[in-house]
């Protein structure tokens, strides 16, 4: 069993406010951390805040041949992957009447479809070494259907939420443990600029704690999933929604 300061992780949608949290937590756990998105810039500024710890990977994960070439290359440079978050998502807030089979694909492409991708060929490593860590950026909306989320949306973190059960009793006895986490209005672009001000009060008033998740606190969770002592946790969606839902 590998300690808690030296696994191979991989971090999608790293360029954003949630991914870049997670990148620097994981870093500061003592991991290297593949930093994956399509977007360059942010990436390059997390190479240059932590050199040669963080390796920028601009991929469309969605793209599954792009994938397998990009992963026979880390293989090939770095060696197998212990760690695998998929945070990355699109979010829409388009309701059914309103998602067009373009926006449900596009959707589905990205948040549940590259998740299974990608989780293929990270078992594939973590077999390989008896140990492992998967875990999935969920949703509230899986659990409620989705408040202001639209249904393509809610959708497919449900489907994440379920690929995880599946990929965690698959893998349970060997060394590798899978979970998510369903966290509930972060302070993330998807709060601060797709949700109007009137919809931002509402929900804070709906928020029992009084206040939107920080990007940190997920990344402290994800952070304890990936460590050696979370090893008895799998096939668990963890809640941050703030007391929204109590299940």
């Amino acid at each position: 069993m590998p300690t808690a300061a030296d696994c191979l992780a991989i971090v999608t949608g790293a360029a954003g406010t949630m991914g870049q949290a997670i990148t620097r937590q994981l870093v500061a756990d003592g991991h290297r951390v593949v930093a994956v998105d399509l977007k360059t810039e942010p990436l390059k500024e997390l190479e240059q805040e932590m050199p040669g710890r963080v390796i920028v990977l601009t991929l469309d994960i969605a793209d599954v041949e792009a994938v397998d070439r990009a992963w026979q290359e880390l293989n090939a440079a770095h060696g197998p992957v212990q760690i695998l978050v998929n945070n990355a998502g699109i979010l829409s807030n388009n309701k059914a009447e309103k998602t067009s089979p373009e926006e449900w694909r596009r959707i589905m492409s990205v948040n549940l479809d590259a998740p299974f991708y990608l989780s293929q060929r990270a078992l594939r490593d973590m077999r390989s070494t008896g140990w492992g860590r998967i875990v999935n950026i969920c949703s509230l909306s899986m659990k409620t259907g989705g408040l202001t989320a639209g249904t393509a949306y809610a959708a497919s973190k449900g489907g994440l939420g379920v690929l995880t059960f599946s990929l965690a009793r698959e893998s349970a006895s060997q060394g590798i443990t899978v979970n998510g986490i369903a966290p509930g209005y972060v302070l993330t672009p998807m709060v601060t600029e797709q949700l109007t001000e009137e919809q931002r009060q509402a929900q804070l008033r709906d928020i029992p704690v009084g206040r939107f998740c920080g990007a940190d606190e997920v990344a402290h969770c994800v952070s304890y999933l990936a460590g050696v002592n979370a090893g008895f946790i799998t096939g668990e969606i963890i809640d941050m929604n703030g007391g929204m839902l109590m299940d």
